[in-house]
């Protein structure tokens, strides 16, 4: 068994607290989904979020999905000209026997935009 680094994010409308909550539930839940783990291979999440996202912690939704005794951390993103705006991202440590190369990163909504360079890669993009 080894410790991975999985990475993960997604893009709100809007930095409202109801929706912020269902979208990073969301990107926890397909980051698991997308890597067969359950929820005691975790070992930590880092979440960050732009400056633009100030309606609640991301590990919120974390703790309403159950995990309780996992530890988790919010951050905020670099402010970088032409980033994307309201940008929720996490970065999952866990136990597996996935290789590197096996794990898939999950970029959701806008946020696909961000890792095109990733060769495994699970995203879901809002419809035009």
């Amino acid at each position: 068994m080894a410790v991975r680094a999985i990475r993960g994010a997604t893009q709100l409308a809007a930095d409202e607290r109801d929706h912020l909550l269902e979208r990073t539930t969301e990107l926890v839940r397909t980051v698991l989904a997308e890597n067969a783990l359950s929820t005691d291979t975790l070992i930590s999440i880092v979440f960050t979020a732009t400056d633009d996202v100030s309606s609640e912690f991301p590990a919120y939704a974390a703790r309403a999905l159950g995990l309780v005794d996992v530890p988790l951390l919010c951050a905020r993103e670099l402010e970088i000209d032409g980033s994307l705006p309201r940008v929720v991202r996490l970065l999952m440590h866990v136990e597996t026997d996935l290789t590197r190369a096996d794990v898939t990163h999950v970029y959701l909504h806008g946020a696909a935009r961000l890792r095109r360079d990733l060769t495994h890669v699970r995203t879901k993009t809002e419809p035009r």
